[in-house]
């Protein structure tokens, strides 16, 4: 089974790892678990501003501040666990890794806003869950 999981560095995304990596334990296979970390483009202009190089070293910072907690708390799991460090809007970006990676199931974090913030701000749980016919579980 392949598992992908959405993670912001968040304890819930962490609790989101765990919720994978007992997933996976349960399996009489083995599983794959991708942690996918997604970091959001730049306004247009800033890159022109800041150059390449400073660009990317941010983009590496949040990506490593986003995988580090998820990491940790999979370290002893027995799992195949790959990470994807992506830069894009995050509901796409995770829509495209689980359809390019051929996962099973997606588990994602939820911050739990309510329904009035969800709708101003949108959700990225809500999105996924809305634009794939792979299951989906969040966690709380």
């Amino acid at each position: 089974m392949k598992i992908l999981v959405a993670v912001d560095g968040s304890d819930i995304s962490v609790r989101a790892a765990k919720h994978a990596n007992a997933l996976a334990k349960s399996l009489a296979k083995p599983a794959k678990i991708f942690l996918v970390a997604v970091d959001a483009a730049p306004f247009p202009g800033v890159v022109s501003k800041i150059g390449k190089d400073a660009m990317d070293r941010i983009h590496a910072e949040n990506h490593e501040r986003m995988l580090a907690p998820a990491r940790k708390a999979l370290a002893r799991s027995k799992a195949d666990v790959r990470e994807l460090a992506v830069v894009g809007e995050p509901a796409e970006a995770i829509l495209a890794a689980a359809g390019s990676n051929r996962v099973d199931i997606v588990v994602m974090g939820s911050h739990g806003r309510g329904s009035v913030k969800g709708i101003l701000l949108g959700s990225v749980s809500s999105k996924v869950i809305a634009q794939t016919d792979i299951p989906v579980t969040i966690v709380r």
